[in-house]
């Protein structure tokens, strides 16, 4: 029987901050569910000697992150290699807004993750479904299975590179301002302002037939 990963990702010089080290966090619980709850992240590589990050749809399965994109795109091209692409890969929830009476101890209340690694293009067919169905089911949890699966064409058009999660971070802050004990006295307002994330009521297209009733899995649909 596989023995039960470790409880948290061990600590590197790249997932230590230099700043605000009591902030960070490698508690694996923790840094899944702070990646489970988005489905947007920032994807940072190096093309032709100069950083370059990219904000584009992912998801989890297990201890893998999948990434997908045009079989045209740089980074995915550069996931080819049988070295791999280099890469950081980022989420971040922001929770809240935290006002000081000083400009300088302004913050914001936020969780994040930073994963490290080496990304690799997804060839394996199996893989590369489960890969596909798990980006969209990251956004709309239920959509997968009520949507036209890929053809060949699609597929063909479409790559998908993976990064194991072996090196990563957490990163939180939480509370309110820092004010220095000097300004405590100062007329401002001061406090946080929370920072939630909302869906609207869906709107249909418009060329969809009326008798085709609203998902029961949409986010913002009444009654939800």
């Amino acid at each position: 029987m596989a023995s039960a990963p470790p409880v948290g990702y061990p600590p590197t010089d790249r997932t230590v901050p230099t700043r605000s080290r009591e902030r960070a966090a490698y508690d694996r619980e923790m840094v899944h569910g702070i990646l489970d709850e988005g489905y947007v992240c920032h994807l940072g590589f190096i093309r032709d000697g100069a950083p370059v990050v990219l904000p584009t749809l992912y998801a989890r399965s297990g201890e893998r992150l999948y990434v997908h994109g045009s079989t045209g795109s740089r980074p995915l091209r550069g996931a080819r290699a049988d070295d791999g692409l280099a890469v950081c890969l980022t989420v971040t929830h922001v929770d809240g807004l935290v006002l000081a009476r000083s400009a300088f101890h302004h913050s914001i209340n936020y969780r994040s993750v930073v994963v490290h690694g080496i990304a690799h293009e997804v060839t394996d067919p199996a893989e590369r479904s489960l890969a596909l169905d798990a980006i969209v089911e990251q956004a709309v949890p239920g959509r997968a299975a009520d949507s036209r699966r890929a053809d060949a064409k699609e597929l063909a058009a479409t790559a998908v590179i993976r990064l194991d999660l072996l090196e990563v971070s957490a990163k939180l802050r939480t509370g309110g301002p820092n004010d220095e004990p000097e300004d405590i006295s100062l007329p401002y307002w001061t406090g946080v302002v929370p920072v939630a994330r909302t869906y609207g009521a869906p709107i249909p297209a418009d060329d969809l037939d009326p008798s085709i009733p609203l998902p029961g899995y949409l986010p913002g649909r009444p009654g939800k």
